[in-house]
């Protein structure tokens, strides 16, 4: 395992980390299939998550929250991939917001921002990421998001229609989640003193008043959930590459 010391970069005066979440269990994949080590665009999947943050200038260092058991593999991975940023890693949580939580507990002294990237969204561009930055440099948190373009609809069992939703009112979120430390880490810490549950780290925020600016992106920022979403990710990514 590769664990240096942080150098401390600082973009715009601020020293400024990515937290990677990569411990979740690719349940919705199918048995026995782990999708952030899919081969995609000749690169295992969470190659190219990593990737981005490594070549992102505003980023000093790398979290990065894994399975028990995976670590190995993840420093093979950064001695092929040859990632110059310095990282650490540290094992996930029973939840996604406890995963967050023990990348927290393991930013270097002095990080003011970070931004939170799950490892199965490989497409995030260098200028989505600087965005969201800036826009939590300024607010406290901002989120990469899209507007919803299909019509919604909300149904109460799941069998029929409910009630139509607006959907000039609705976006999707996305990753990066960008925050001043202080501010997630509040958060997040009043969350787990509830005992409550959340879906996403800016549903977080909504418990200590906190404001979350939208970052809308230019191009196409998609996660692989299902089986069905690799060749969608894969032909993007193979765009990325031939625009590079």
């Amino acid at each position: 395992m590769i664990i240096e010391p942080c150098r401390q970069l600082r973009y715009h005066g601020t020293v400024t980390a990515a937290i990677i979440v990569a411990a979740g269990s690719s349940s919705r994949m199918g048995a026995g299939t782990d999708k952030l080590f899919l081969p995609l665009a000749g690169r295992p999947l969470v190659a190219h998550t990593w990737q981005l943050f490594d070549s992102a200038a505003s980023i000093a260092e790398i979290i990065l929250v894994v399975r028990d058991g995976s670590r190995s593999a993840f420093s093979e991975l950064a001695a092929q991939c040859g990632f110059r940023k310095s990282f650490r890693m540290v094992s996930g949580g029973r939840e996604r917001q406890d995963s967050v939580w023990n990348g927290l507990e393991k930013l270097p002294p002095g990080t003011e921002i970070v931004a939170i990237q799950d490892a199965a969204r490989p497409c995030t561009t260098e200028a989505l990421i600087e965005a969201t930055i800036a826009a939590a440099r300024q607010e406290g948190a901002a989120v990469a998001a899209q507007p919803v373009s299909d019509t919604i609809k909300q149904s109460e069992d799941g069998q029929f229609i409910s009630r139509h939703l607006d959907r000039s009112r609705l976006w999707a979120v996305q990753t990066p989640q960008t925050f001043r430390v202080e501010v997630i880490r509040r958060a997040l810490a009043q969350v787990r003193e509830k005992g409550l549950q959340v879906t996403d780290d800016t549903a977080a925020c909504e418990w200590i008043g906190q404001r979350v600016k939208l970052v809308c992106g230019a191009e196409p920022n998609p996660k692989i959930t299902r089986a069905e979403d690799v060749p969608y990710v894969e032909m993007l990514l193979r765009k990325l590459k031939a625009k590079g």
